[in-house]
């Protein structure tokens, strides 16, 4: 079937659209449908119990501390500590309990008869079966006498400190901070419990589950499991037709002109481009050595290993894993974005042989940048975990509190000029090729894949800490998973596509079709499909059909990734000792590999409606986040300074061998991490969540388990060879910067801007 690259790109641009509509569509309909928090909470005597502003400052305490990076909210956030969502409805529950046991019967809940019992979990559960509105509402007795004590147990928790969970002295400031952080987490059980107007189940969809609270999984999240079954074995299908059917040449390594590294020129602006590389290979060694911590603190929560009690040092105060998952995972997006910024510069010219005027200069200054907002960020993170700043300072300057977008508004404004920057930067090194295709041509590509993620990082710009916590997380799953599933594929078969075009192994023409197709496809499926994280946020219902359909979809786009991974591997097994690029090569196929493994497969799986409702922000989500993003972005990332590497480094001077170490190093670390601990311990808590309720899967009884301790300690070896691996490419980066070949002043055509740039392009 002969399918046009103008009749793709006009089907992208339609998608694009109707994303955009739906999406704007669905922020309208959200706002209006949000849960109430109510002006006031009463008890049965009139006495207000917690009131609106105190859960608006509750939730500034939750952020300003850091909090969602110790624990989670509505199942978002970390997992070392309780989800407060579901944690406040089981205490609430527990102390109910407790009341109406010492009110009916003179005794305590654990003393009475199980007929006594029943009588009791009957109450309780009428008395959370409720409304509310965003006026006045009114707990029961035993609502109200739950509420205090829940406030105790978090000023035990969060300001006196709890070292077996990890939690230092002071990590709240004060007593009433912590009874405003309580009240903000019994806002988010009220929620979860009482029911949505003209519906028969909660904000969010009586989820967690907790069936003395009234909560199991729901009607719709049944069908749309099923749904998604049969929408997954007709869209694979119909997705591999259609790949099949389009006429996609594969790469191959043979009967083609392939550059030899001794005939391409260096630019000074490509010379300039990898200085982006031993910046993201110190980034990435600090990244996996505070994973390596994070890791250990599930296993010893108040210490490691008694090293820093030899040396005097309380590592639980000095560096809490609250701070220390703030850093890692920042540090993973930065090292990853610097290389992806380092590539975007450095092949502009290799594709053109342009050299435009005081790019270097343009480019140090970029890089300069950069450095002032990581350092910028990550001293206002600490800074404001020690409390420095005051008023709106703490989410300017601090720490925003939310994961992934942790730093600073200023910072992240900061950011967001270097995207522009470097869009503007690549912009002017492309300019002899946009000069030449059409606006889907793969140079245009790679410059709507960047511009897309400047575009979405904007998203995070959408809420203040005065905006509720549903409508906040609403937004920062645009930064978060559009990124994924939208930009980052985007750019990913973007910035592949062009890499193969450079090595020989594709024609230009080609490449535009395959890259439209499968961005066709990324973009059809994964815009939409972020609404698989607002089933249990207290959104609106129509995000149920919405999230499973699109969400299950999101595996065509990476089935196609994957044949087009297989298909480069049979190229790479084909070639011989001169082809020149084995090893950037395999980092592409292995990018494609683990995408499919880590967002494919385990996406899938977890995404499913009534599995996420017992799985939602357990280990296996943990193992979908490491296979996704390390295994899919981090690998391309790698493999793009592999490439610039092989091309800037001296010819005689060339020795790959710490890279390929470095290359299994982390693919066999990888697997072992997720295979033998992530996965298991997912796959038990999952267990736990459908026998016991979902805060036992969260809590410390849990992860204190003779065997779960056994798999967190199996998790070990694979760490151990990542952190390796990670050690071994920055040292061979650091070897590399005194081998360099000497550059070509002004412009260079060479073997691949001379074949690019002299390909037809009607």
């Amino acid at each position: 079937m002969e399918v046009t690259r103008k009749t793709l790109a006009k089907l992208l641009v339609a998608v694009f659209v109707a994303n955009l509509v739906v999406m704007g569509a669905g922020a309208a309909y959200s706002y209006q449908h949000q849960p109430p928090t109510p002006d006031a909470v009463v008890g049965p005597d009139g006495d207000t119990v917690f009131t609106h502003a105190q859960v608006d400052e509750g939730k500034v305490v939750f952020q300003s501390n850091a909090l969602m990076n110790h624990g989670s909210i509505l199942g978002n956030g970390a997992y070392f500590g309780e989800d407060y969502t579901a944690d406040a409805l089981d205490l609430k529950t527990e102390f109910m309990r407790e009341y109406y046991a010492r009110e009916r019967h003179g005794a305590a809940y654990a003393d009475l008869s199980a007929g006594e019992r029943a009588s009791v979990d009957s109450r309780v559960t009428d008395d959370l079966d409720r409304t509310i509105s965003g006026g006045t509402a009114e707990y029961s007795a035993a609502e109200a006498y739950a509420h205090e004590q829940v406030r105790e147990v978090y000023v035990q928790r969060y300001y006196e400190g709890a070292r077996d969970r990890g939690v230092p002295e002071g990590m709240v400031e004060s007593r009433e901070d912590a009874r405003r952080f309580a009240d903000f987490a019994m806002w988010t059980a009220l929620v979860s419990h009482a029911e949505r107007p003209g519906a028969d189940h909660s904000y969010t969809n009586d989820w967690p589950y907790n069936p003395l609270a009234g909560n199991e999984p729901t009607g719709a999240t049944m069908v749309w499991s099923a749904v998604s079954m049969v929408l997954l074995i007709g869209g694979a299908g119909v997705g591999v037709w259609l790949y099949n059917s389009v006429d996609l040449p594969e790469p191959t390594t043979k009967g083609v002109q392939v550059p030899d590294p001794g005939e391409v020129s260096l630019l000074p602006s490509q010379r300039a481009a990898t200085r982006f590389i031993p910046l993201a290979a110190v980034l990435f060694v600090v990244q996996v050595l505070l994973g390596a911590l994070l890791a250990h603190y599930y296993v010893e929560r108040d210490a490691f290993f008694g090293v820093a009690e030899a040396l005097g040092v309380d590592v639980l105060e000095w560096l809490p894993f609250a701070l220390a998952k703030t850093y890692h995972l920042d540090l993973g997006i930065l090292w990853i974005a610097t290389l992806w910024i380092g590539a975007g510069l450095f092949l502009p010219g290799l594709l053109t042989g342009h050299e435009p005027d005081r790019q270097v200069p343009a480019i140090n200054g970029l890089l300069g940048a950069l450095l002032v907002v990581v350092v910028g960020g990550f001293a206002g993170i600490y800074l404001g975990s020690q409390g420095f700043f005051d008023g709106p300072l703490w989410w300017l300057l601090g720490n925003e509190g939310l994961e992934y977008v942790e730093v600073g508004r200023v910072w992240q404004v900061g950011l967001l000029a270097g995207f522009a920057g470097w869009a503007y930067l690549s912009y002017r090194g492309f300019r002899p090729l946009l000069a030449r295709e059409q606006k889907f041509g793969l140079a245009h590509m790679i410059l709507y894949a960047g511009a897309s993620i400047g575009l979405l990082f904007v998203a995070g710009m959408l809420y203040t800490p005065d905006t509720s916590i549903v409508m906040t997380e609403f937004w920062r799953w645009w930064v978060v998973h559009m990124w994924v599933e939208g930009a980052f594929e985007f750019f990913i078969v973007a910035i592949v596509g062009i890499t193969l075009v450079s090595m020989g192994l594709l024609r230009k023409r080609s490449a535009e079709k395959a890259v439209a197709l499968q961005v066709l496809f990324v973009m059809g499926s994964g815009v939409v499909g972020v609404s698989h994280h607002y089933w249990w946020i207290g959104q609106p219902d129509v995000w149920v059909p919405l999230g499973s359909v699109f969400s299950t979809l999101e595996l065509v786009p990476l089935v196609l990734i994957l044949f087009e991974a297989l298909g480069q591997y049979r190229a790479l097994a084909a070639s011989d000792e001169t082809f020149h690029y084995r090893l950037p090569f395999a980092f592409i196929v292995a990018s494609g590999a683990w995408n499919f493994v880590g967002a494919g497969v385990l996406g899938f799986f977890i995404n499913l409606p009534l599995i996420n409702y017992y799985e939602h922000g357990t280990y296996l989500t943990v193992a979908h986040a490491h296979a996704a993003m390390f295994g899919a972005f981090g690998f391309l990332a790698l493999g793009m300074a592999t490439y610039m590497l092989r091309l800037s480094v001296d010819p005689e001077a060339w020795n790959g061998r710490r890279l390929r170490w470095a290359f299994w190093l982390w693919n066999v670390g990888l697997a072992v991490m997720v295979g033998l601990s992530l996965l298991p311990v997912g796959f038990l808590q999952l267990e736990v969540a459908f026998t016991e309720g979902y805060a036992a899967a969260r809590s410390l009884g849990f992860y204190n388990r003779e065997l779960v301790q056994l798999l967190f300690w199996a998790r070990f070896p694979g760490d151990t060879l990542l952190i390796l691996g990670t050690v071994v490419f920055a040292y061979d980066v650091l070897k590399k910067r005194f081998v360099l070949r000497s550059v070509t002043s002004g412009d260079a055509t060479g073997p691949v801007s001379e074949r690019v740039l002299a390909e037809d392009d009607d």
